[in-house]
């Protein structure tokens, strides 16, 4: 709880956590997706031609597994080795904090695009539970993609990126656990008209030109 007096801030409450308190909450586009659908490529795009912080919920958890004396680095390299959703309060955690940190360097910096989040259940009841009323889930970017180009992209981009799930071990997995756990939840966001659909399966151009249609239209 934050202590205020007329004329300052207690000194016990850290001035800059004062000043995010002031500022907008934080305004969030999901951008869902299977693995392979340019999801990562379109936020590039979309954070040079408008106002978004990208976080990537996927990236997030990849820093925290490499980063040394990390509590819970082996536990996320093993939900990544066996293909599996690691525990929201994770991945919420590592969220808000990065959204605390842009807001902190710049409070003009409230505009999200967190992708590849929510993934399952588990992440939407823990976001609505840790989040509610501290951020505005605007809508759903849901890139729409066939498994098999899925596939082809993730195994291209494997060659170079380096990321040890972009494998033919780990991929079916992976997409197992799309259609299994993150396509119920991109339904459950449609029936509350929030979901908005790209055709991820064209050129990087071509999909572009739609998102900037929606994000236009979004304001």
């Amino acid at each position: 709880m934050f202590v205020r007096f007329v004329g300052f801030v207690s000194e016990r409450v850290p001035r800059w956590l004062y000043r995010v308190s002031l500022m907008m909450k934080p305004q969030v586009v999901f951008v869902l997706g299977g693995p392979g659908a340019g999801k990562g490529t379109q936020c590039s795009k979309i954070i040079e031609n408008y106002n978004y912080t990208h976080l990537s919920a996927g990236d997030l958890l990849r820093a925290e597994k490499a980063r040394e004396g990390s509590e819970c680095g082996q536990l996320i390299a093993k939900y990544f080795k066996e293909g599996k959703i690691v525990p929201a309060e994770i991945t919420i955690d590592l969220l808000k904090r990065a959204m605390e940190e842009t807001m902190k360097k710049d409070e003009k910096k409230f505009r999200f695009l967190i992708d590849g989040f929510p993934r399952n259940e588990d992440n939407h009841q823990g976001w609505n539970s840790v989040m509610d009323g501290k951020a505005d889930v605007k809508f759903v970017l849901f890139f729409d993609c066939t498994n098999e180009v899925c596939i082809d992209r993730c195994l291209e981009r494997g060659k170079s990126s380096g990321r040890p799930d972009d494998n033919r071990e780990s991929l079916p997995k992976r997409i197992q656990t799309f259609l299994q756990s993150t396509r119920p939840i991109i339904d459950l966001y449609q029936t509350q008209g929030k979901v908005r659909t790209v055709d991820a399966s064209r050129s990087v151009d071509e999909v572009f030109t739609d998102v900037k249609t929606i994000l236009d239209k979004e304001g």
